[in-house]
């Protein structure tokens, strides 16, 4: 199973301001894991910007010329009490989505099975007409719909096991055709949606967790629910949406996950790549707030995923 890393430079230019959890140094400690074994013999591919069409797959072309138009000339502007942007973050923004698209491009051509996307800003909350949740552009999404025009994949499962509701994949996911979103997420919790009693059979399921839950009720949730799911939608390509702010040293959250929960879950997924879709996964960076256990738990996920 070849896998790439794709990584977006301009990600380390996306200036969140001082104090901003979301910060340059969370994709600064996931690249330097790139310099040394094992991960220093995987290729790491520089993203290349998506295109404004791509984008538009997911989101308004109102909000996409908002968002650029939003931009400040110098220094930081927010766009909510979370979300802050600065000059560079456009280029930041379409990189990312340009990373997971590039990574879908390659695993269409047999370049790769597998790929880790190292970007900056994360993507699942950011809805069709807003920027949320330190998310400009729907990563994710973006490369999921890029499957299905560009390459007619045609059933793709995205699994979110970030701590926060991927509330933006969620919404987008119910208006589409042949997309299974899956989350598991500490609730209550922002932002605050997630409830498994609006879930759509075959399109949504989600999994909400209560705080201090770790690695047994985890797991089980997953064993009990989240692959035979899977299996039964049988997907033709799965992706990520990896998060890793459920760890039991993230400051944002109240979960008790641990690196090891992380390679199982990685691991498994795996698993039923191989018998659904050839092995073929791509999987975004998206929360996780500590850089130690950010870092850590990234090398568990990469090291099952390779």
């Amino acid at each position: 199973m070849k896998t790439n890393i794709y990584k977006n430079t301009p990600g380390l230019r996306h200036d969140t301001g001082p104090n901003h959890p979301e910060c340059i140094a969370r994709l600064e400690s996931v690249l330097a894991l790139f310099d040394a074994p094992p991960f220093d013999a995987l290729p790491v591919i520089e993203a290349q910007p998506a295109e404004e069409d791509t984008i538009a797959l997911a989101h308004d072309h109102a909000y996409i010329n908002r968002l650029l138009d939003s931009l400040p000339d110098q220094g930081t502007a927010y766009l909510d009490a979370d979300t802050v942007i600065c000059p560079a973050s456009w280029d930041a923004a379409l990189s990312a989505a340009g990373a997971v698209c590039q990574a879908v491009d390659d695993i269409a051509a047999g370049n790769a099975t597998r790929a880790f996307c190292a970007v900056r800003p994360p993507g699942h909350h950011a809805v069709p007409d807003k920027a949320m949740g330190f998310c400009l552009f729907n990563n994710i999404f973006i490369g999921a719909r890029h499957a299905q025009e560009r390459h007619n994949v045609r059933r793709i499962s995205i699994i979110d096991f970030d701590v926060h509701h991927g509330n933006g994949t969620d919404a987008m996911t119910r208006k589409a055709e042949d997309i299974f979103y899956i989350s598991s997420h500490q609730a209550p919790f922002y932002p605050g949606t997630g409830d498994p009693k609006y879930d759509v059979p075959g399109k949504t399921l989600n999994i909400p967790l209560p705080a201090g839950t770790g690695s047994t009720s985890f797991r089980t949730a997953y064993e009990q629910r989240v692959f035979p799911a899977i299996d039964a939608f049988k997907p033709d390509l799965m992706m990520i949406s990896a998060g890793f702010d459920a760890h039991k040293d993230d400051p944002l959250a109240a979960l008790e996950l641990t690196d090891e929960d992380y390679g199982w879950v990685t691991a498994e997924l795996c698993n039923l790549a191989n018998i659904h879709c050839d092995g073929k996964i791509v999987s975004v960076l998206e929360g996780g707030y500590n850089l130690d256990a950010l870092k850590t738990a990234v090398a568990a996920h990469l090291k099952a995923l390779i």
